[in-house]
């Protein structure tokens, strides 16, 4: 059975993710430091900071995918005639990896908020790295 402790450390798991809006590779990092100092106390602890991990490393996945199909429409526009049409490609790409983020940023805040009504959180559109 898990305590307030052990709320409280899943929370500040979930909230750690933030760390990648602020420092490259942090939304993995932070979390990934505090999963594993804390995973031993708590079977709660060690299944909520795998499920941060696959998320954060799931998202960041697609992000880099996202930015990587940037690069034909970036290397058509400095070859092209077609300025506008490329343009819209590039705009239409990085659009995406915004509503991306938008989107983490709306389901990071949703686990914490039911974890700290003492629901287990599932992310949706996560791949399973850790099991």
């Amino acid at each position: 059975m898990s305590n307030k402790r052990d709320y409280s450390t899943a929370f500040l798991l979930h909230l750690s993710a933030f760390f990648g809006y602020v420092f490259p590779f942090g939304g993995v990092i932070a979390p990934m430091v505090i999963w594993e100092l804390k995973k031993d106390e708590s079977d709660f602890i060690n299944q909520t900071g795998k499920e941060v991990i696959n998320f954060n490393l799931s998202f960041l996945l697609y992000t880099f995918v996202l930015g990587i199909s940037i690069f034909p429409f970036a290397f058509r526009s400095f070859f092209s005639e077609l300025y506008h049409f490329d343009l819209f490609g590039i705009i239409s790409m990085v659009s995406l990896i915004g509503v991306l983020g938008v989107i983490r940023f709306v389901l990071i805040i949703t686990a914490a908020t039911k974890i700290n009504q003492g629901e287990i959180y599932t992310y949706p559109l996560t791949i399973k790295f850790i099991k």
